[in-house]
């Protein structure tokens, strides 16, 4: 005898992961943008490809504001944005941030939707976080994953920096850039930033906390004002002696590889073979902390560096300058 099978209505057969992949998708994909990034043409360039860069970017304020990264927008001619409901736009850039890879784009459109900022200091390991973007041009493309771990370090295009990025294994291809990472609450935790060549389920994203604290400086200023020297480095590890005599806690320091000329390292009279070992209260073991001690607030302050210079220990006073825009 056979008994009659009844479909199950879609809403029985979607599963708690499905259910979550897919309200955090309608939550957010609406705001999902594509980006197109026309370069200014060098001589002799031709064909279409041979001057535009593409990735992604998603909307976070109704009035036309775009969270995108810095290097999709990167020497760009002129921006153009697809929404996702299929409208064409100019965009401004508002302002970039190299150091953290962070862009502001503005377009003037009627009845946008924008994504909320979720809290990327309560993620944990294990939880459950989608990618949109649009990965070799596939519009609104959909991966799922797992945040595989927080608090990593990635070095930006220009080699600075960036902390507290999450890792995860949601798959990102060439044109994800840019694109939101989002909770299973429908609420964009990252931006998506970069992959490893040729690795497997190794993806990266700015955390939206970094973002929220560039934010407000892009928006005032277009740009984020850091500290300057003057001074190209390394890091360096110190022999044990060198610790010993000096009393330094430290087990590194930043080697002065050169200076750049009339630039305030050079007007104090800090010298290429240099090791800086302090900022004010601030032990120096590597190029990172120097560059996290030249913040805006230190623009226009005067600060003691305490160099290594043979065996003997000086201290330096410096006047610290705005950085160059890049």
């Amino acid at each position: 005898m056979q008994f009659p099978i009844r479909p199950l209505p879609d809403a029985e057969l979607l599963d708690a992961y499905s259910r979550a992949v897919t309200g955090a998708v309608d939550a957010v994909a609406p705001s999902v943008v594509s980006i197109v990034a026309g370069r200014a043409r060098s001589a002799g360039s031709s064909g279409p490809g041979s001057d535009a860069g593409s990735g992604s970017g998603f909307i976070f304020a109704s009035d036309g504001l775009i969270l995108t990264n810095s290097h999709v927008v990167e020497s760009a001619a002129r921006v153009e944005v697809t929404l996702a409901d299929g409208r064409d736009c100019d965009a401004d850039i508002v302002g970039r941030d190299p150091d953290t890879d962070v862009a502001v784009l503005k377009i003037s459109a009627a009845e946008l939707s924008s994504a909320a900022f979720g809290d990327s200091r309560a993620l944990r390991p294990g939880q459950l976080v989608i990618a949109i973007g649009n990965p070799y041009g596939f519009q609104h493309s959909v991966t799922a994953g797992v945040v595989s771990a927080l608090g990593r370090s990635l070095r930006a295009r220009n080699g600075r920096l960036i902390e507290q990025v999450i890792q995860t294994d949601a798959a990102l291809n060439p044109g994800n850039s840019g694109g939101p990472l989002v909770a299973s609450d429908g609420r964009v935790v990252g931006v998506n930033t970069a992959i490893i060549a040729g690795g497997q389920g190794l993806s990266f994203s700015v955390p939206i906390s970094t973002v929220t604290t560039v934010l407000p400086a892009l928006l005032r200023d277009g740009r984020v004002r850091r500290g300057y020297l003057g001074i190209a480095g390394q890091s360096v590890p110190l022999l044990r002696r060198v610790t010993r005599f000096h009393k330094l806690t430290q087990t590194g320091a930043v080697l002065v590889t050169s200076l750049e000329k009339g630039a305030p390292a050079e007007r104090s009279g800090i010298e290429a073979g240099d090791l800086v070992v302090s900022f004010d209260d601030l032990a120096i073991e590597s190029l990172d902390d120097l560059h996290r001690a030249l913040t805006e607030a230190r623009i226009g302050t005067t600060v003691r560096l305490a160099v290594l210079r043979g065996a003997e220990r000086r201290e330096v006073t410096v006047g610290i300058e705005e950085r160059k825009s890049t």
